[in-house]
């Protein structure tokens, strides 16, 4: 059959004889075209080329009708269309419309439908976490527990062990010793070996039930959705939404600290109120770091006030009040000052109050024996040691009187320059005892003294002194003191008071009686277990142990060793001298020592104080040095800059310059006070540099610089000074006595002084009558009628007893000849220097000019 369908078919031809290949034409189809590559490759690729469609009127694709309705198709004729084609057209149409309402109307409810997916997705993803931190919270809470409950079971399981093997080694001995029995009876056949299970089953402690191993707690659900894993493209990055980005893993961990912060503890959603303590100036970042601010909402603060500030500027602490009461806190103003608080100490409690000896202040006129009086109670001889006889520093001395008590006596200086020294004696001391001579009275230093005690409110001891001379007037002293407000005993007052006599050492142990009995009533006491604290009395500067302090302890005990602070020095107590000169370990309240060890003289007055460390120490000095340099300058702009030199540049006022150096301080104290009253408008002393210690090179330098010349009191210069001193012309000039310094210093300023023009009559001359002579003008031909008329002289011509022209004399002449002189009596000729209006009658007065030396005030 196969054959059959084989026979029948036709055998494959062309329908037309030639070669078989595609028709070529416009649309052949595609077209070969040959590539060129590097290093002379080819390659032939076929492209197909399609022809663009001509555009032909009515085929825009979109159903054409003519007017009449039919459809339109490419300009063909068109056909008329029927009543149920148009009906069905326009059915189609609507249809269509309908479609397209009905799917716009969808695709709006399916947005809508979106948003409120989306919305209570939210909702239910706000709901789930919710419900995921409460679990959570339960799930740490549960896994806290189950932490401890594995700790509190480990331990037991430990303990567990422990008391298994101990039985474990007990049934092992117990075992070993059976076995053995065991293998010696099956030796010799008496039971027969048994297996290994119901030897296990045997062992001791094999009925005992081990307890199960506990399962391992299932890993904590995660709660935060995994982390991306694997590269990600800037695509990737750009294209991801915020609801599939995922936080960092420190972002989550600080999320939860501070929700578990915010849980347990409330008071951290509360705003925190800080105590900000502000200086007198402060930086803004630093205001900043003290409130735990930011620095630019400080700066922004600043900037709504009107301030315009950077990080680092520094504002005024009236500035950094607002700043701090803006945010909310609460300010401590601070100053530099505070630097001093609690150097004193807190007061003492009545309890840990002891006795203490008496301070008492000797005070009187200058050579009224108060150095003498205390020689008698000290049985030393002081008085002869000073310089002129008179006290110029202040001494501090202790004595133990006959009954075993203690008094420590204060000699003060009487010379009226040492009122400085007077008043600080007198604000140290518990008692005063006024010295009086008993044959001068009451004097200028006596009522000095008095209104020193009277302003430190400090009881008063008269004590009149000399009654061994015959011309001693004891109860003419109570009367001056009257006078004074002082009232004594034995005229009804209640000042108490004592006939003494220094030299033949008369009434001295009553003295010491009313010291003591007044010392009684004002029941002295002190706390000696604490910190020293006292007053500088008197201060030097000695070769070979530097600076030296004199020191009267008010409170406290000063030890070896103990820091301390006085004035604008510091130092360390590296050696403790009582007033004999001995040394000494401790030094107890009212007790005069001296103290070596400072880095510097102190001012005479100053406090003292022991303080915890050197840094603090440190810490006072600084401030007080640079307060010390501000009031110095202040007044020095005050003074000195604004009057004086003014006044010098001009010419008006002239001044002495001075370098003044002495062995102790409460001597320069004197001698610059006293050197400073001496100033006037005219002329004033200027202490180019005072300190104490010897003269150095320095101030020769300092003296030659400016003119001046150098004091030594008590002190000389050593021999490379002396040396510069000749070399340069320097005056260095020595005393021992003040007044001396103070008189010098006065003749100096008063040469300075501009003498005064004194005018001296010499005579009168009237004038007779008048010739014109050739060359020379008029002269006068005149008497002199009173003195005596010199050429050279001034003169002035009287008109009427009125001053008309005041000059010189230009020619005197007796007949033709030149004189010098005419006496009264005689007749002479005289003409005016540049004047010529004279008349007979007139009188002719002739005077001198002198100068006169000025004195000061």
């Amino acid at each position: 059959m196969s054959e059959t369908k084989d026979t029948d078919r036709k055998p494959l031809s062309l329908a037309r004889p030639g070669k078989l290949e595609l028709k070529k034409g416009a649309d052949a189809g595609p077209a070969q075209v040959r590539q060129s590559f590097p290093h002379g490759r080819t390659k032939t690729v076929q492209v197909e080329v399609r022809k663009k469609r001509a555009a032909v009127p009515g085929e825009s694709g979109r159903p054409e009708f003519a007017a009449d309705g039919s459809l339109r198709r490419g300009g063909a004729p068109s056909r008329v269309l029927t009543a149920e084609e148009r009906a069905s057209r326009m059915s189609a149409l609507q249809g269509a419309m309908k479609d397209e309402e009905a799917r716009r109307q969808a695709e709006i409810d399916q947005s809508r439908r979106a948003e409120e997916d989306a919305r209570r997705r939210a909702e239910e993803d706000a709901k789930r976490k919710v419900e995921e931190d409460a679990k959570r919270k339960v799930e740490e809470e549960a896994k806290r527990k189950a932490e401890e409950e594995a700790k509190r079971k480990a331990e037991e399981d430990v303990k567990r062990k422990a008391e298994e093997e101990e039985r474990r080694k007990m049934a092992e001995r117990a075992g070993n010793a059976a076995a053995a029995k065991a293998v010696a009876l099956t030796a010799a056949g008496k039971i027969t070996p048994e297996s290994e299970d119901e030897a296990r089953a045997r062992r001791p402690g094999a009925g005992v039930a081990l307890p199960a191993k506990r399962p391992a707690p299932p890993p904590p659900k995660r709660m935060e959705p995994r982390r991306r894993s694997g590269k990600i493209t800037v695509t990737q990055a750009l294209n991801t939404s915020e609801a599939e980005r995922v936080r960092s893993m420190a972002a989550q961990r600080r999320a939860r600290e501070k929700e578990r912060r915010h849980q347990f503890d409330p008071s951290e959603n509360q705003r925190i109120v800080r105590d900000v303590v502000v200086p007198e100036t402060i930086t803004v970042q630093e205001l900043a770091s003290r409130m735990a601010a930011r620095s630019g909402e400080v700066i922004k603060t600043l900037m709504k006030m009107g301030v315009m500030a950077t990080i680092n500027q520094t504002i005024d602490a009236d500035t950094a009040e607002l700043v701090v009461t803006e945010f909310g806190h609460n300010i401590k103003r601070v100053s530099e000052a505070d630097v001093e608080i609690g150097l004193k100490g807190e007061e003492d409690a009545p309890e840990v109050l002891v006795p203490r000896s008496p301070v008492v202040t000797v005070m009187g006129h200058v050579d009224h024996g108060k150095t003498s009086l205390l020689d008698a109670i000290r049985t030393t001889d002081v008085a002869a040691r000073e310089a002129g006889g008179i006290t110029q520093h202040i001494g501090a001395y202790q004595v133990t009187v006959s009954n075993g008590r203690k008094i420590t006596f204060i000699d003060t200086p009487g010379h009226e320059a040492f009122t400085a020294m007077r008043a600080r004696g007198a604000t140290v001391t518990d008692v005063v005892v006024l010295v009086v001579a008993a044959d001068d009275g009451v004097m200028p230093q006596t009522i000095e003294a008095i209104r020193h005690a009277q302003a430190a409110q400090v009881p008063m001891i008269v004590a009149i002194n000399k009654i061994d001379r015959a011309d001693a007037n004891p109860d003419r002293v109570r009367t001056e003191l009257l006078q004074h407000g002082i009232v004594v005993e034995k005229l009804g007052g209640e000042v108490l008071d004592v006939e003494v006599s220094a030299v033949k050492r008369t009434n001295i142990e009553k003295l010491e009686e009313l010291i003591l009995l007044q010392a009684d009533l004002l029941d002295l006491k002190s706390n000696p277990q604490r910190p020293a604290e006292g007053v500088v009395i008197e201060a030097k500067l000695e070769r070979g142990r530097g600076a030296v302090a004199t020191v009267l302890i008010q409170r406290g005990t000063l030890r070896m060793g103990d820091v301390f602070v006085t004035g604008s020095e510091w130092g360390r107590a590296r050696l403790l001298l009582d007033d004999r000169g001995e040394k000494i370990e401790v030094a107890t309240p009212g007790m005069p020592v001296e103290v070596l060890g400072l880095n510097g003289v102190p001012l005479a007055g100053d406090d003292f104080s022991v303080v915890e460390n050197e840094s603090r120490a440190r810490d006072v000095t600084v401030f007080r040095t640079r307060r010390r340099r501000d009031q110095v300058q202040a007044a020095g702009q005050r003074g000195t800059v604004e009057e004086m030199l003014s006044q010098i540049a001009s010419g008006q006022a002239k001044e002495l310059a001075i370098v003044v150096k002495s062995d102790v301080q409460g001597s320069l104290e004197a001698i610059t006070g006293s050197l400073a009253k001496l100033a006037t408008d005219e002329v004033a002393v200027r202490v180019l540099h005072a300190a104490v210690g010897g003269i150095s090179e320095s101030d020769v330098t300092l003296a030659r610089a400016s003119g001046g010349f150098i004091v030594g009191f008590n002190v000389r210069a050593n021999p490379q000074a002396r040396d510069l001193a000749r070399r340069d012309g320097v005056d260095i000039r020595y005393y021992s006595i003040i007044y001396d310094v103070v008189d010098d210093v006065k003749a100096g300023l008063q040469g300075m002084l501009t003498p005064i023009l004194r005018e001296r009559f010499l005579g009168n001359a009237q004038i007779l009558d008048v010739f014109n002579i050739t060359k020379v003008g008029k002269v006068a031909g005149c008497r002199i009628t009173e003195g005596t008329v010199k050429r050279g002289a001034k003169v002035r011509l009287l008109r009427d007893d009125v001053v008309i022209h005041e000059g010189s004399l230009k020619t005197l002449k007796r007949f033709k000849d030149e004189v010098r002189e005419v006496k009264e009596g005689f007749e002479c000729g005289m003409a005016f220097e540049n004047y010529t209006d004279i008349q007979p009658g007139d009188i002719i007065e002739c005077f001198e000019m002198e100068e006169v030396a000025r004195q000061l005030g």
